[in-house]
């Protein structure tokens, strides 16, 4: 019988948002958490969809094998060095060339009183 691998290599992520400000001296910030099973590395490309423009293309990541990789929003540049924009509503399409499981966790700081909020992103088969 054949191993069936863990994983898909589409995954959707429809609510992101980095905020503008934080408080308490810790940033807000986002990260699609990227857990690679395989024994090659994967390649991550993402897309990023929002309300009123068209989607940013170009963001690129590697996750190295029996590895998990944390991916933080507010630190990706695209190919052309242009970063996520804040006080933004936007959505992620998080592409692997290998099966990955991929989950999404906020850290809201933007109160004095902490959020945080982990979910399993949408896969795609």
């Amino acid at each position: 019988m054949a191993k069936k691998s863990v994983g898909a290599r589409v995954w959707m992520i429809p609510d992101s948002y980095l905020p503008e400000h934080s408080t308490r001296g810790m940033q807000s910030h986002e990260s699609a958490c990227v857990l690679n099973l395989q024994a090659r590395p994967a390649k991550i490309k993402i897309t990023v969809y929002f309300e009123d423009r068209e989607p940013l293309e170009g963001f690129e990541a590697t996750c190295p094998p029996r590895r998990t990789v944390h991916i933080r929003l507010e630190r990706l540049k695209n190919r052309r060095g242009e970063p996520l924009p804040v006080g933004k509503p936007m959505a992620l399409k998080v592409e692997s060339n290998i099966d990955v499981v991929v989950q999404h966790t906020r850290l809201d700081t933007t109160q004095p009183a902490l959020a945080l909020m982990t979910t399993m992103a949408f896969p795609l088969k």
